[in-house]
């Protein structure tokens, strides 16, 4: 195995580990317990918290039992494992490109990407709906709640597109410079 190979195992487990721990500091504020993994919770009942933050930003506790923004809804009951399997199938199918054949530039925002869905994909085994608390608002407006391994996910997409943007750049770049072109 590379050595590089345990940097993007690390951005992986920092994110998992950091969307979980911030989650389990949540349920304990809320229920006074201490979320062990292998114990039952019954998401049931967990009352919806909200902590006024500043005039935009609220720190709230909502389940999101579906896919973004409430797709999958009309599977009906199957979403659930559609959605862990899915998941899992996609986690997957990124790991195994991110260690055998992404381009050095890919890797961290890949590991990244990897890292948040393994945070949710933890939420949907254990509970069956992800925890949520990050709730941005201006006025009446409400952008949907999400979490630590949301942002991980976006970070890491908009990382992605950005290595790809400017590794396209240098390579036109390399051909003007090729052909003797300004």
């Amino acid at each position: 195995m590379k050595k590089n190979i345990w940097k993007y195992i690390g951005i992986i487990l920092a994110a998992v580990i950091a969307d979980q721990f911030v989650k389990g500091i949540l349920l304990y504020l809320i229920t006074g317990a201490v979320p062990l993994y292998g114990s039952a919770w019954n998401v049931v009942g967990v009352p919806y918290l909200m902590a006024q933050i500043c005039d935009f930003f609220n720190i709230v506790f909502t389940w999101n039992p579906g896919a973004s923004f409430s797709m999958l809804r009309a599977i009906g009951e199957a979403a659930p494992m559609v959605i862990i399997i899915g998941t899992g199938f996609i986690i997957g199918f990124i790991g195994y490109y991110l260690f055998v054949n992404a381009p050095k530039y890919e890797k961290a925002p890949l590991a990244l990407i990897v890292g948040g869905a393994l945070g949710n994909l933890i939420d949907r085994v254990r509970f069956g709906a992800v925890i949520d608390f990050l709730d941005f608002h201006i006025g009446g407006w409400h952008y949907p709640a999400f979490n630590i391994a949301d942002m991980c996910i976006v970070i890491g997409v908009a990382w992605l597109i950005l290595n790809f943007i400017l590794a396209r750049r240098r390579c036109l770049n390399n051909v003007k410079a090729s052909k003797g072109e300004k």
